[in-house]
């Protein structure tokens, strides 16, 4: 009877991790170096320009971090608001003013499609428009 009820205890507990809500540190953490990747959620998918849904897209991270394109992106489509995804730094411009933080370069895996996406954190470069 006690080790029934041990494999059923063990097997709730495998199964609720993934129903949780994002804990803190995933909304919180950002790569801070090229190639350093962390967890986080999608906080929000949108168009580029609010209520211009050809204008390209975008997505919000739940850790505060933004990605656009001009484009469609077709590993994005199929996210969701919720899921979890692997985001890495993959570049960092250089010789941008100071103060001039745009142009990071970030590449995303939704852990739920399996499907990836690389998109900048703004629409110009630094120093650009």
């Amino acid at each position: 009877m006690f080790g029934k009820r041990l494999v059923h205890l063990v097997t709730l507990a495998l199964l609720l991790p993934p129903l949780l809500p994002a804990a803190p540190a995933l909304a919180a953490a950002k790569p801070t170096a090229v190639g350093q990747c962390v967890h986080t959620t999608i906080k929000a998918k949108e168009s580029r320009l609010e209520g211009m849904p050809d204008s390209g897209d975008a997505v919000v991270y739940a850790n505060g971090l933004y990605g656009v394109s001009y484009e469609r992106v077709p590993g994005l489509r199929t996210a969701r608001a919720g899921d979890r995804v692997k985001l890495c730094l993959t570049s960092v411009p250089q010789d941008c003013p100071p103060g001039d933080e745009r142009g990071k370069t970030f590449k995303a895996t939704d852990l739920r499609t399996h499907k990836s996406w690389e998109l900048p954190d703004a629409e110009h470069m630094c120093g650009g428009a």
